[in-house]
Parts: structure tokens; C-alpha cells; sequence
């Protein structure tokens, strides 16, 4: 299959739904060969049926080491290396205030969000370092605009976010010059679903928050609600090994232009 990506074995960790479902087509339609993780099992049923197989889905959670250690070697498809890793899960804690929160609740949800958002990226590359050294393949994490901004979450998830933008320069240059590693900053998006925190009771009442759409475009410059195929761009550059040869440490930020 020809493409900018063609016959790259990539792994997206939360790549059942949202921008990771958009980011998987994209990869599929430059060539890769992709192998997803991904903890909803009906998810996983809709990600491979409208692929037609293409993608090998597993299901499981991406905090856990023999899980994404499993999912890395199957990405492998038998040989050595690894060409791209792509980490895209992550959850929600809907704008909860700090000041609203009882101590152990916030105990509870900030170990939740940081080991979900975080510790499951910094797990995946872990796991899959040696291969994608074998490969000299790259990473491309997950931000969000509220990793630069007051805005998009409240501060639990908004930490979760700037601990991963720091995890991109920390990374870029641990892992030089063998792995590129950057990111991809979405802003507020459309027509998705994020699953809340079930510290907070959110997993279950968590749906689309009324009236997001236009309150995401009045905040753009280019008065715009991104979709998640919008930002599905952005990742196929980054995980270009001719086209991004030369890029690591970098964020792009994908979100309509800030107003």
C-alpha cells in the first residue's frame, strides 16, 4: 500500500474513540499497519468492524505493564522494531474545583487522572523502547490547549496536561537520538465523548456538555469547532519518519487559533 506512512507498524494506545479513532484512519489511509489498544470492548467490536479487520485490536488498559507489553510485541508483527507509538488516552475530570473536592476524593481522583493520563504514556514508551529503537521510530503523545491555558478542565486535568508537555522535552532528549518524540496540543473538539472520572462518580453521568460546540468556537480565532479528524493530520506529519526526520521536542497546536 503506498502512502507517506506505507508499511509502518505503529501502536495507538485509546485509539477505540474520538481523536484516537480518527488518528487510526488517518494512519490506516497513509499505509500503517496499526495495532490499537483499547479498554471499552464495545469500542474495540466498532473500531474493527468498521475497519474491516485491517486493525488488530486489543483489548485492555494501558496502565497495566504485561497488558502494553502484549499490545507492543502483536504491533510488532514479529519483527524487531516498532515504527510509532501513539498515545491518546486519557479521561476527564469535567471542570471539578479544587475547592469543591473532600480530601479524600481529591486523593483518589488525582491518583486516577495522573496514572491515566500520564503514567500510561510515560508506561507505553517504556514498554515499547527497545523496539522503537530498533526502528529509530518516534513518539507522538497527546496534549490538550489546557496544557498551555486555564481552560478545557479544571485543575486536575489541566496538570495531567503540563506533566505531559514536560514529558515531550524531558523525553525528546532522554530518548535522542534514536526516538523522536513530540506532541499534538487539540483544542476544544466537537462531537466527542470524554469518560469522566470514576473517583468522582463521573463515569457514569459523563455525556457532551451542553452547549460545548459553540462555546468552543466562539473561543477560536478561525471561529471553528474542530472535529476529531481535524487534528488527525497533525499526527500523520509527526509520525512521518522523511516528512518530520528532523522534528522532536516539538507540540503542535491544533485548536482553531486561540482567541
Amino acid at each position: 500500500m503506498s502512502g507517506r506512512l506505507a508499511g509502518a507498524t505503529m501502536l495507538v494506545t485509546g485509539g477505540g474513540s474520538g481523536i484516537g479513532r480518527a488518528v487510526v484512519h488517518a494512519y490506516l489511509t497513509e499505509g500503517a499497519d496499526v495495532t490499537v489498544l483499547e479498554r471499552s470492548a464495545d469500542h474495540a467490536v466498532a473500531l474493527s468492524t468498521e475497519t474491516d479487520g485491517a486493525v488488530e485490536v486489543i483489548v485492555g488498559d494501558a496502565t497495566d505493564p504485561e497488558t502494553v507489553e502484549h499490545a507492543v510485541m502483536v504491533a510488532r508483527r514479529g519483527g524487531d522494531g516498532l515504527a510509532h507509538l501513539t498515545c491518546c488516552v486519557g479521561v476527564f475530570d469535567y471542570y471539578s474545583s479544587l475547592r469543591d473536592l473532600k480530601a479524600d476524593d481529591l486523593l483518589a481522583a488525582g491518583e486516577e487522572i495522573w496514572r491515566t493520563n500520564v503514567l500510561s504514556s510515560l508506561l507505553a514508551i517504556n514498554r515499547a523502547h527497545p523496539a522503537l529503537r530498533a526502528a529509530h521510530g518516534s513518539v507522538t503523545l497527546t496534549l490538550s490547549g489546557s496544557a498551555f491555558y486555564p481552560e478545557g478542565g479544571g485543575v486536575l486535568y489541566g496538570s495531567s496536561k503540563w506533566a505531559l508537555r514536560g514529558a515531550v522535552a524531558h523525553l525528546a532528549k532522554d530518548l535522542a537520538p534514536d526516538v523522536r518524540v513530540n506532541a499534538v496540543a487539540p483544542g476544544g473538539t466537537g462531537g466527542t465523548r470524554l469518560g469522566g472520572l470514576r473517583a468522582l462518580a463521573q463515569a457514569q453521568t459523563a455525556d457532551l456538555v451542553p452547549g460545548l460546540d459553540r462555546r468552543i468556537q466562539a473561543g477560536t480565532a478561525l471561529q471553528v469547532t474542530p472535529q476529531p479528524q481535524d487534528h488527525a493530520a497533525a499526527y500523520v506529519y509527526l509520525a512521518d519518519p522523511a516528512g518530520a526526520r528532523v522534528i522532536t521536542g516539538a507540540i503542535i497546536n491544533s485548536d482553531g487559533g486561540r482567541a
